[in-house]
C-alpha cells in the first residue's frame, strides 16, 4: 500500500502529540518516585561528607572493629547455609502440595517477618532459660555439650537464623512456584520415587533460586541487631558483630568509627545487591 504524501508528516504529528500528552504523566510519576531515591543519595552522602578515608581506615584498624567483622562475616555465612538448608524443602512442599495445617504453616513463617525484632530476640532468651521439661535447654547444653549458648557466638548464628530463614524460604518456595512441575511428573511416570525426581529434576532447575535465597539470607542476617542484642549481648571480642559495633560506638559518643562502620556495611550491602542483580532471577526480599 503506498502512502499518500502528507500521511507521513500527519502520523509524526499525532506520535509527537501522543508523547506531549504523556509527559505530565511521567513527571509526576517520576517526580514522586525520585524523592525516596534521592533521600537514599542524600543519607549515603551525608555519610561519606561526615569521615575522612584517613578516619575510615583509623576505625577499622581497631581490634574491636576487625573481631566484629570476622564474626560478621562467619555468623552470617552459617546462618545463611542453614537458612538454605530449611528453606528449600520447605518451600517445596509450600509449593507442591496441599496438606492440612499448610495455611497455619505459611503463617507461622512469617511471624519472624513481621514480628518487632527486639520480641523476637527476648522470645529466644526465654526459649533457652525457661524451665521446659524440668530442665532449662542453655544449662541442659552446657552440662551435657560443654558450650553455653546465651551470650555467646552461637546465640548470634541463631538470631540471625531466627530471621534470615523466613526471607529464604519466601524466595524459594517463589523459585519452585516458577518451575513447571511437569517435568517432576514425567520423572515419577519413568520410575522415579518422588526424593528423585526431587534431586534430579526439581532442585538442578532451582539453583538460581538457591543461590538468590542464600544470598538474601546473608544480607538480612548482616542487618541484624534487635534480636543479637537481646539474647546474645554486645561483648567486644566475643558476640560483638557490626551491626551492634554501631551501637557500642555510638553509646560512647565515637562517632567517626560508628559513622565508618555504617559505610562499611553499606558498601558490604551493595555487593550483595549487585550479586542478586548479576543472578538476574527476579527474585528480591
Amino acid at each position: 500500500m503506498i502512502e499518500s504524501s502528507d500521511e507521513a508528516p500527519r502520523r509524526s504529528s499525532r506520535e509527537m502529540g501522543r508523547r506531549r500528552s504523556e509527559a505530565p504523566f511521567f513527571l509526576v510519576m517520576g517526580g514522586i518516585s525520585s524523592s525516596f531515591i534521592f533521600l537514599i543519595v542524600l543519607l549515603l552522602a551525608a555519610d561519606m561528607r561526615f569521615t575522612s578515608v584517613g578516619e575510615f581506615k583509623a576505625a577499622l584498624l581497631k581490634p574491636e572493629i576487625q573481631a566484629a567483622f570476622r564474626l560478621t562475616i562467619l555468623s552470617c555465612t552459617v546462618a545463611a547455609l542453614l537458612s538454605i538448608w530449611v528453606a528449600t524443602p520447605l518451600g517445596y512442599l509450600l509449593a507442591r502440595y496441599r496438606f492440612p495445617g499448610r495455611l497455619l504453616i505459611d503463617t507461622i513463617v512469617d511471624i519472624p517477618i513481621v514480628l518487632p525484632p527486639l520480641v523476637l530476640g527476648l522470645s529466644l532468651l526465654i526459649l533457652f532459660h525457661q524451665p521446659v521439661g524440668g530442665f532449662v535447654l542453655d544449662q541442659w547444653l552446657r552440662d551435657r555439650l560443654g558450650f553455653q549458648v546465651t551470650f555467646s557466638w552461637p546465640a548470634v548464628v541463631l538470631a540471625q537464623f531466627s530471621v534470615a530463614c523466613a526471607f529464604a524460604v519466601r524466595t524459594m518456595r517463589v523459585t519452585f512456584d516458577q518451575i513447571n512441575p511437569r517435568s517432576e511428573d514425567v520423572a515419577r511416570t519413568l520410575g522415579c520415587t518422588r526424593g528423585q525426581a526431587f534431586m534430579q529434576v526439581a532442585l538442578p532447575q532451582a539453583w538460581r533460586g538457591m543461590i538468590a535465597a542464600t544470598t538474601i539470607a546473608w544480607a538480612r542476617a548482616l542487618g541484624e541487631f534487635g534480636p543479637i542484642l537481646v539474647f546474645a549481648g554486645a561483648t567486644r571480642m566475643r558476640t560483638e558483630v557490626l551491626s551492634t559495633t554501631v551501637f557500642l560506638e555510638l553509646s560512647i559518643g565515637n562517632l567517626d568509627a560508628a559513622v565508618a562502620v555504617s559505610l562499611l556495611m553499606v558498601a558490604m550491602a551493595v555487593v550483595v545487591l549487585v550479586v542478586l542483580r548479576l543472578l538476574g532471577t527476579g527474585l528480591t526480599s
